[in-house]
């Protein structure tokens, strides 16, 4: 009886896990989709290495949705090759998010001048590639910025330099809308660049994925094991049968 009611209590605390697992990869959809819809544009004018970030986040979230469900049904049906088969996809998601944090930490300055030369290769073709052109306009408004590293890179574009202008994306709110791209100064256009907003932006937001990801890894830690004591529980039973 003893060993029954300790099945029965292994078996429900993977059930648990599991549905807090499904709850962070709800988690990790949710924020997948925020950065990528909060740096729709960023993504555009950059690499596709840049762009692939939200959308890695977003499939691991979907991937710890259905592991997860999984698991759910094999603790409830007790079956031992589902709970197996949960257990070692949970630990190879393990692996790969730590090895994920490892790259992300040893290439975060990649990060950076991938998406500086992105920038300055929207910004030569402004004008020149309309969907480029409106992703530029949209980017420079929604961070409140003016080129690459600050609104005296216009004038080194040619098409910019020759009249001494900037684009209308990136006058300020108050500035005289007729004017206000003409011989462009702190007063009547945003003086930091799109680069700087865009890395402060991303720094305001990684405490947020940082802590969702150490919680779904001290839960992934712990579905593990309680999965091997479900797997063991599960072949004690077969064992005696």
């Amino acid at each position: 009886m003893a060993v029954e009611g300790g099945m029965k209590c292994v078996k429900f605390l993977v059930f648990i896990f599991n549905f807090i697992f499904w709850v962070c990869g709800v988690a990790l959809v949710a924020i997948g989709i925020y950065a990528q819809v909060a740096l729709d544009k960023a993504l555009a004018v950059s690499s596709a290495s840049a762009a692939g970030s939200p959308i890695a986040i977003l499939v691991l979230g979907i991937l710890i949705f259905f592991i997860s469900f999984f698991g759910c049904c094999g603790a409830w049906r007790e079956s031992y090759c589902m709970v197996t088969t949960f257990a070692v996809l949970l630990s190879i998601i393990f692996l790969v998010e730590i090895a994920a944090a490892i790259a992300g930490y040893v290439f975060k300055d990649k990060v950076r001048s991938v998406l500086e030369e992105g920038l300055w290769d929207a910004m030569r073709k402004y004008g020149e590639d309309e969907p480029l052109t409106e992703a530029v306009d949209e980017l420079q408004r929604d961070f409140s910025c003016c080129g690459a590293n600050n609104y005296t890179d216009w004038a080194t574009i040619e098409r910019f330099q020759a009249n001494n202008t900037v684009p209308r994306s990136c006058c300020r709110p108050n500035a005289t809308v007729a004017t206000c791209n003409v011989h462009p100064s702190p007063a009547t256009v945003y003086e930091k660049g799109c680069l700087q907003n865009i890395e402060g932006w991303m720094k305001k937001n990684i405490l947020i994925v940082a802590a969702v990801a150490l919680g779904i890894a001290f839960f992934e830690i712990l579905g593990i094991i309680f999965a091997c004591c479900l797997m063991k529980g599960i072949r004690s039973g077969y064992e005696v049968m």
